[in-house]
Order: structure tokens, then C-alpha cells, then sequence
């Protein structure tokens, strides 16, 4: 997995902090600034931007697959953590100093092939992957972190199948499909 020099995650975090701060993902970095912007950060890359306040969710929007360059991503799930998450209302000027900011640069999903429960169950790696389940319209994820709250992989699936709008115990009939991700972590 790749590594960002301490001046790129310090960059990040920022960048994320100054969107949400100027409300405006549009202009935050002038084309004579992304010159200089490390080639690194300019890599293609699926990230989340996850706000926190006072230790709970305040915000989180993102992607999984690279559609933008990485410092692009992190412009725009900043603004929309901020502004545009449906489940919070905005994020006010005055609670942004209680905000604390983490960025979850992902590495590309990777199919899970599973025969039944048991078997998805032994196929997860705790606290280090990431997950997405997909039945037909319905799909989910929960980044590695999610493992904090949610150990015991059989909660993890059942929270998630219950996110996606199915039945909690769907991952147990082994009709999913399932992929697995890896995230660096940078955080305030």
C-alpha cells in the first residue's frame, strides 16, 4: 500500500479543513498551485472524508473507486461531508473548531469468493478491511474503522446488510457479493 511523507498527510488534512472552512470546493487550489502539488497526490485515488465532533459522526462522504486525482477527491468529499451529508444538517462555522477531520485513502475493492457464511465470516480481516456487500439494487460499505465500534464479525455483516435495506441476516445465506478494501488512515 502506498505511503504519504508526513508534509502530504499534513497537506491533506489542510486542504480538507481550509474547504470546509471557505464553503467552496471550487477554486481552493489555483492551476499555478496544483503544479507544485506532490505527483503522489495527484494519483487517482478513492477516498472518504469522516468528520467527528466531540467523538461522534458529524459527516462522512466519499467514494471507493479512483475517479479523481487524490487531492481533488479530498476537495470534494470535504465539502460534501460538510454540507451535503443527508443524514446531518451543515456544519456551522461556529462547531468547526470541535471538528476533527479524518481522510481514508482506499486501495482499489478485491472480490471475495466465498461458499456460505461460515466461510465469509473466516474470509474478513478485522480492523483491516473494508467492506462492501452488493445484492442487486442494494449495496453498502463500512470503512476499516467501522471495526472500532462493530468487533465481532457477525455484527459488522449484520449492520451492514442492514445499511444496504436488507435483512440483517442476508450475509448468512452466502448470495452476496463482497469485496474487501485496505484505507490509510490520516487524521487530525
Amino acid at each position: 500500500m502506498d505511503s504519504y511523507s508526513e508534509k502530504d498527510r499534513e497537506f491533506l488534512i489542510n486542504l480538507a479543513r481550509m474547504t470546509i472552512q471557505s464553503k467552496n470546493k471550487e477554486g481552493i487550489i489555483l492551476d499555478s498551485e496544483a503544479q507544485s502539488i506532490n505527483s503522489s497526490l495527484k494519483e487517482k485515488r478513492g477516498a472518504f472524508v469522516t468528520l467527528n465532533k466531540n467523538g461522534n459522526l458529524r459527516g462522512c462522504i466519499g467514494y471507493i473507486l479512483p475517479m479523481l486525482p487524490l487531492y481533488q477527491t479530498v476537495i470534494e468529499n470535504s465539502y460534501n461531508a460538510a454540507f451535503k451529508d443527508p443524514r446531518f444538517a451543515p456544519v456551522t462555522m461556529e462547531e468547526l473548531k470541535d471538528i476533527k477531520i479524518e481522510i481514508s485513502i482506499l486501495t482499489l475493492p478485491k472480490k471475495v469468493q466465498y461458499n456460505g457464511g461460515d466461510d465469509l465470516l473466516a474470509k474478513l480481516n478485522p480492523n483491516k478491511d473494508g467492506v462492501i456487500i452488493k445484492k442487486g439494487f442494494y449495496s453498502a460499505t463500512f470503512l476499516p474503522q467501522v471495526w472500532e465500534q462493530l468487533p465481532k464479525r457477525e455484527d459488522f455483516l449484520s449492520h451492514l446488510c442492514a445499511k444496504a435495506g436488507l435483512e440483517p441476516n442476508q450475509w448468512q445465506k452466502g448470495d452476496l457479493d463482497v469485496e474487501v478494501y485496505n484505507a490509510i488512515i490520516l487524521e487530525e
